[in-house]
């Protein structure tokens, strides 16, 4: 979830305003870009399988989250980003840190033309964090669920949205608090050249996001012991809230564009409005009435574009269209991971041909298909089966052709698809590992997966 950004006062008078938002991100094959996001959880060095270390220590601690980005800024010339004064975030130059709900630390990369510019970027973040953290007594790992802690035992952080949605989350799903405080995912951000490109993009991810859950499924533990999932972070993410996630039918309907996607969102309950710097609970309300000028919290005043980009950041379906994609169906892994997650989806989607196989090898699935792959894929991952074809079948088509794609973009970017490579070899997802360490090497401590992916 994004740090809250500035609002555009314009007042919202039609549909169509809203979609020519979404048309003014299209850009130029020469201009397209891909952004690296990813989280990860904090444990102390000392006591790995407490929860997350809270905002601020506890007596005879030596740090919370609060130091880390303090740190951070002081160390490394980040500026701060405040919630009713308190910090909950970083900005410099095109990159943020930003806080998830229980502390989960997040980086919002900046937008690069290469790969090869997005792993130095990560390098650098994780240098930085190391250098940070260390003194603190504190690590960092990007697992898709949290290994040991219980729900009750998760920090909060002191950011206003987090507080509205803490209250509206169990009145919409049993596991919205575990999304909130318990996950981490790394999402990748690409480009679209116009409207029509933008269909077959979304169309085209939105498909193939149920294989991309299993190739990076990485959470098979909960509160200390296996969940029988191998994405227990992508299942939490099926009871969250059916108005906002999932596969949205829409997009494979004829005629859908930005004007379509943008009455849709107009029916996905609102969770806040931002004034003067605070977060008002708008929680369950409904934009169409915000624009009409009905909403109850402020009578009489009418939504402006500021108020529905942010509301835009409260759908979380599997691809979500802001003014550009984003990718959101993968557990967050090591950083070889992290790298292939935004290698895979711009060799499908950044070459024509590529993105043409890719689009002949899912055109004639239906939306139900789609969707009850992606149930299945959070317990059985690979081993789940499409029309008579295994995942993992599935998913090395899949690998080459973003192979063929990020080789005729000329730069070398294949090799971040390594880790995908020997996980459809082997057919052994991060989740099977660390299973495997468990059992045989770990002596049934679940906690030590958070060392070992420590990144």
């Amino acid at each position: 979830m994004s740090n809250p950004g500035e609002a555009d006062p314009t007042p919202v008078t039609s549909v169509r305003q809203l979609a020519e938002w979404f048309a003014a991100g299209s850009k130029p094959r020469s201009a397209w870009k891909v952004g690296t996001e990813h989280e990860k959880f904090g444990f102390r060095r000392d006591a790995p399988g407490l929860p997350t270390p809270a905002y601020e220590p506890s007596a005879g601690e030596r740090g919370g989250i609060r130091a880390l980005l303090q740190g951070l800024q002081a160390l490394h010339g980040w500026t701060p980003i405040l919630d009713d004064g308190n910090p909950i975030g970083l900005k410099r130059g095109g990159a943020s840190i930003s806080l998830e709900p229980a502390g989960q630390l997040e980086l919002s990369g900046a937008v690069f033309a290469d790969l090869h510019a997005a792993q130095e970027e990560l390098n650098t973040h994780l240098r930085e964090v190391h250098e940070v953290a260390g003194p603190l007594g504190l690590g960092f790992a990007p697992l898709g669920f949290h290994p040991t802690a219980t729900r009750a035992a998760m920090p909060w952080m002191p950011k206003g949205r987090y507080a509205i949605m803490r209250e509206y989350m169990p009145k919409v799903g049993r596991l919205g608090l575990d999304m909130m405080l318990r996950t981490c995912t790394v999402q990748a951000n690409l480009d679209y050249g116009d409207e029509a490109d933008m269909v077959e993009k979304l169309r085209v991810s939105l498909a193939l996001q149920p294989v991309a859950t299993a190739l990076f499924a990485n959470s098979p533990f909960t509160e200390g012991r296996p969940n029988g999932f191998r994405s227990m972070r992508s299942q939490v993410w099926t009871d969250t809230d059916p108005d906002r996630t999932g596969i949205p039918a829409v997009v494979f309907e004829p005629g859908f564009g930005f004007e379509r996607f943008a009455d849709w969102l107009l029916d996905v309950p609102m969770y806040f409005v931002m004034r003067e710097g605070r977060w008002l609970n708008a929680a369950g309300a409904n934009f169409r009435a915000f624009m009409d000028g009905r909403l109850d919290i402020l009578p009489g005043e009418r939504a402006t574009m500021g108020d529905f980009a942010d509301h835009v950041t409260t759908a979380f379906t599997e691809v979500r269209l802001k003014r550009f994609l984003e990718m959101r169906g993968m557990d967050a892994g090591s950083p070889a991971v992290l790298m292939a997650a935004s290698a895979l989806w711009v060799g499908l989607i950044y070459d024509n041909a590529a993105q043409t196989a890719a689009r002949a090898l899912t055109r004639d699935w239906t939306v139900a298909e789609i969707r009850a792959l992606r149930a299945a894929v959070p317990r059985e991952a690979l081993r789940a089966t499409l029309r008579g074809r295994s995942v993992r079948e599935i998913a090395g088509e899949v690998v080459a052709i973003a192979r063929d794609g990020l080789r005729a973009r000329g730069l070398g970017e294949e090799v971040y698809l390594a880790p995908l490579d020997e996980i459809v070899a082997s057919g052994l997802t991060q989740a099977d590992r660390w299973l495997h360490l468990y059992e045989r090497l770990w002596d049934g401590d679940a906690s030590r997966a958070l060392v070992a992916a420590e990144a």
